[in-house]
């Protein structure tokens, strides 16, 4: 893969994503999925861990100040990104992972932009789950746990399962892939209790 440069080291992008979200939230949010993209990384584009880092960073930058209008996010994070300096290719594989909401967006086609895809929504679901436990811990967290709240779609209602399951008919992994993957990403930082927490 060729060197992919974010325009923007990683404390500047987490500037960025701080002045434009209050909430403890969507800061631990865009850190998860940021943690998350690093270690795909490390097994499919080791040289560009840092780009991959700074896309799940940044990839909810304008959901907090604009969550109204679905349609129209990542639309508002472009300009927001290019003033601080961030590429096209940052850009753009932030959008791509709203090409569900907003057909006009680039739709994912870099294996980074699938997985951001198939995981950003699964991270908040396992999220959720996790803080349902008496460990409140990643650690002791398996598929089959996850799936049961997969099926119930009143758990996490606003997660959507057909991103999910989208995302990960993208990369060819059937779900079950897809999920201890993303488990065991979400495993290789450790989230524990004091990470996780109920949205307000």
């Amino acid at each position: 893969m060729a060197a992919l440069s974010a325009g923007m080291t990683r404390d500047a992008a987490y500037e960025l994503l701080a002045a434009h979200n209050k909430d403890p939230f969507h800061l631990e949010h865009g850190e998860t999925a940021e943690q998350t993209m690093r270690y795909f990384a490390r097994e499919y584009d080791p040289e560009n861990e840092e780009f991959w880092g700074i896309v799940g960073l940044l990839h909810d930058l304008d959901w907090e100040e604009h969550d109204d209008e679905p349609e129209l996010h990542t639309i508002y994070a472009a300009p927001l990104i290019e003033e601080a300096g961030g590429t096209p290719e940052l850009i753009r594989a932030i959008q791509s992972h709203t090409s569900d909401f907003n057909p006009e967006l680039p739709k994912p086609e870099l294996q980074m932009e699938k997985i951001l895809f198939a995981t950003e929504e699964l991270t908040g679901l396992i999220g959720a789950a996790i803080v349902m436990r008496p460990s409140k811990s990643v650690m002791d967290f398996n598929v089959k746990s996850l799936k049961k709240k997969y099926k119930d779609k009143r758990f996490a209602a606003g997660v959507s399962r057909e991103v999910i399951a989208s995302g990960a008919e993208m990369l060819g992994w059937e779900l079950d892939e897809l999920f201890a993957r993303t488990i065991e990403a979400m495993q290789s930082f450790a989230p524990d209790r004091d990470t996780f927490q109920p949205e307000a």
